[in-house]
């Protein structure tokens, strides 16, 4: 049995995974900011885990440092374009925070990051370090890579965790939070974005979140095994961005909305109230839209022994029914 304290214990991640581990007898610290209700995917309170309340923000996250085998860190601000100062105090020296809180409880130390700190990199991605020069598309992307090199300069002992974009269950396409990325699914599925521009090589991983918290939960469990390493929780097989905007039509009573090629569209044709929607969309995340990193997983694999269940179009059959069911996205007239 492990004893282990999670960061961000509130939030989407961090309750899954607190959850699994009690499950699996480890002796949990749940550690969040200003809600105290730990929950797992499946929306249920979270049984067997004790809460205390921190913010990265504050050295050693304003905890006492007591007898750990593991720190997870799971706290981060996900807004993209949040302001610079938001992202480097939480991203940043928060987890430095975090890291030297893990170095005084003479804990392991294992960091939930991004697949995304790749970047504007294109084509295969290894499990390693984010080499010097890397272009990031936004602020959130940068200042998780600079919690990363705090890490790996730290003289901790560390594993990093990548997860790429995160959905639904697998099997059931449950979550208990819809991500921001639906949004823009949701937009087009109300019929308020009808153009979607997308480059035709330009892919997106989106990843189950039970491959994400089982591939936590692993590393966690193998962190000797696991130390020092770089490793991508991201699909098989990553989705066609164009297929963001077909999967809406294979909802029958949904929409079609029409794919077009970033130079062929014109935001001057469209409405005004589609025109300020689809800027902000496409400000926030359209240059996902025009490229095609392929996160490679081997070393993930090889440390595990998991694999991502397949993330088909039965899976996201499975996220809009869940969708439409939670009333997120609209329901059968």
């Amino acid at each position: 049995m492990l004893t282990i304290l999670v960061t961000g214990a509130a939030g989407l991640i961090g309750g899954e995974v607190c959850a699994r581990l009690a499950k699996r007898g480890h002796r949990m610290i749940g550690m969040v900011r200003r809600t105290p209700d730990i929950r797992g995917n499946d929306g249920a309170p979270v049984n067997g885990v004790t809460v205390v309340a921190g913010d990265v923000r504050q050295p050693l996250m304003g905890l006492e440092p007591a007898a750990f085998d593991l720190v997870i860190h799971c706290a981060a601000s996900l807004e993209f374009d949040a302001p610079q100062e938001e992202l480097s105090a939480v991203n940043v020296e928060g987890t430095r925070n975090a890291m030297d809180f893990a170095k005084a409880a003479e804990a392991g130390f294992l960091h939930v990051s991004t697949a995304y700190v790749c970047g504007q990199r294109d084509g295969p991605i290894a499990e390693g370090p984010v080499p010097e020069g890397t272009r990031f598309t936004n602020r959130y992307e940068a200042s998780k890579a600079a919690g990363e090199r705090v890490i790996e300069e730290g003289g901790t002992a560390f594993a990093i965790a990548r997860p790429s974009i995160v959905l639904g269950d697998s099997a059931t396409g449950r979550i208990r939070q819809f991500p921001s990325l639906c949004n823009v699914f949701r937009l087009m599925a109300r019929g308020k974005v009808t153009r979607f521009p997308a480059a035709g090589t330009a892919s997106l991983d989106l990843v189950p979140i039970d491959h994400v918290a089982a591939s936590i939960v692993a590393l966690a469990e193998r962190f000797d095994a696991a130390a020092g390493g770089h490793y991508h929780l991201v699909a098989a097989d990553p989705l066609p961005a164009a297929e963001l905007a077909h999967g809406v039509a294979r909802a029958a009573h949904l929409p079609d909305p029409v794919v077009v090629r970033p130079a062929d569209y014109d935001p001057a044709a469209l409405s005004p109230a589609e025109r300020l929607l689809a800027g902000r969309m496409l400000a926030t995340f359209g240059p996902y839209f025009t490229r095609s990193p392929r996160f490679d997983d081997t070393r993930l694999r090889e440390v595990t022994g998991l694999s991502c269940p397949a993330t088909d179009n039965a899976w996201l059959d499975r996220l809009i029914a869940y969708g439409v069911e939670r009333g997120y996205l609209p329901q059968p007239a």
